[in-house]
């Protein structure tokens, strides 16, 4: 069997980031949908680095990025980050007042959260650019249909007030990663009837968006006037089907060195509460990492494993440093590289693999990676 013997540039676990991956997925549907784009780049920009890949993805004509919270965008401004951003998560008493200095737009679900805006614009003497959102159907943040006409009215007393600025109308899908779910049609008629009623308070000029990564790659009818993809920015499909058929690129590998190989006999019952026990003589690998570097401790007994070009699977429980892989007679050594999950080629498992096995979404597998990993990044620019 071929062994794996590439150099790693540490010997402690490494995430690898493809930079010129995102900025071709980036541009690859900002040509699909022909209009604005926003690339979400919340939660450390889904776990890959918020700051390298909000420039990814403004290499890739990203018109606007998104984050959630007011300090994820300043954050990002302070790192050098130039052009829209846009937020929209925010409790009582945010610092909108460091959203408007920064030039940042933020988002109102609520007659009273846009009050506080006010309260700030007025303050800093500088009008809020603001977003506002309608509940459609996720029954999360947005204001219900009942609220929105007093949320717009005041919007637009504020705006003729020289306080904020509407630039955005918004909402967002429950079953976009099922496509044809009656839901979807739904929500769409229920986002036109809110812009309708904006308009009718006297709001105009504003951009409408709804569409996430599953409606900007299976429903053009959600595009309005601008797209907000997030995960398929980093090459993972929402829907949870091969993202390449889609011509997106995985952004991530997650790579870890082999720390040590042992040669045990049948029936050697391997890592805590001995879930696993060996059927025959075998190598037993051991995998420097657990969850406390973001390994989901349901990935016992099947989390997917490529080492060598062979995919095996995680052998017993996941440990919080550390867990074992049965590798039978393949010449596995200390030092060798076990890939959890990449792009797929050649074999290698991917983030959707490890969704699968562990029953999850590939979202929340590559937002916890962490821990004791370095992160690296390849494919940028200087």
């Amino acid at each position: 069997m071929m062994r794996d013997n590439r150099a790693m540039t540490s010997t402690l676990p490494l995430i690898t980031v493809d930079l010129a991956a995102i900025t071709h997925n980036v541009a690859t549907m900002r040509e699909r949908v022909g209009r604005p784009l926003m690339a979400v780049v919340k939660a450390n920009g889904y776990g890959h680095g918020m700051l390298p890949v909000a420039a990814a993805a403004q290499r890739g004509g990203a018109d606007a990025l998104g984050v959630a919270t007011i300090e994820e965008a300043v954050a990002l401004r302070d790192g050098g980050t130039a052009g829209r951003i846009v937020c929209w998560l925010h409790a009582p008493r945010a610092d909108y007042a460091a959203a408007i200095a920064h030039d940042i737009e933020v988002a109102s679900s609520a007659v009273w959260a846009l009050a506080e805006i006010e309260a700030a614009a007025r303050t800093g003497k500088t009008p809020a650019k603001v977003h506002l959102k309608i509940d459609t159907g996720l029954a999360r943040s947005g204001a219900t249909a009942e609220e929105w006409p007093d949320l717009v009215a005041r919007a637009a007393t504020a705006q003729r007030d020289g306080l904020i600025e509407v630039v955005g109308v918004w909402s967002h899908f429950a079953y976009a990663d099922s496509p044809g779910h009656p839901t979807i049609a739904a929500q769409r008629g229920n986002f036109v009837d809110a812009v309708e009623v904006a308009k009718s308070a006297g709001l105009s000029g504003f951009e409408r968006h709804l569409a996430n990564s599953a409606a900007t790659l299976n429903d053009p009818d959600s595009w309005f006037d601008m797209v907000r993809p997030g995960v398929a920015i980093y090459g993972l499909d929402p829907v949870g089907g091969d993202s390449r058929a889609l011509g997106l690129r995985p952004a991530m590998r997650v790579e870890v060195p082999v720390a040590l190989t042992k040669r045990v006999s049948a029936g050697t019952s391997v890592s805590y509460g001995h879930t696993y026990t060996t059927d025959r003589e075998t190598t037993l690998a051991l995998i420097p990492v657990g969850y406390a570097d973001g390994i989901p401790r349901n990935a016992s007994g099947v989390g997917p494993v490529g080492i060598g070009g062979v995919r095996h699977t995680i052998s017993g429980r996941v440990c919080m440093d550390q867990f074992v892989v049965d590798v039978g007679d393949a010449n596995v050594q200390p030092g060798d590289i076990a890939t959890l999950w990449g792009d797929g080629r050649g074999g290698t498992p991917t983030a959707q693999d490890w969704a699968d096995a562990t029953d999850t979404i590939h979202y929340e597998l590559v937002t916890r990676i962490g821990g004791r990993f370095v992160t690296t990044y390849v494919g940028g620019v200087g």
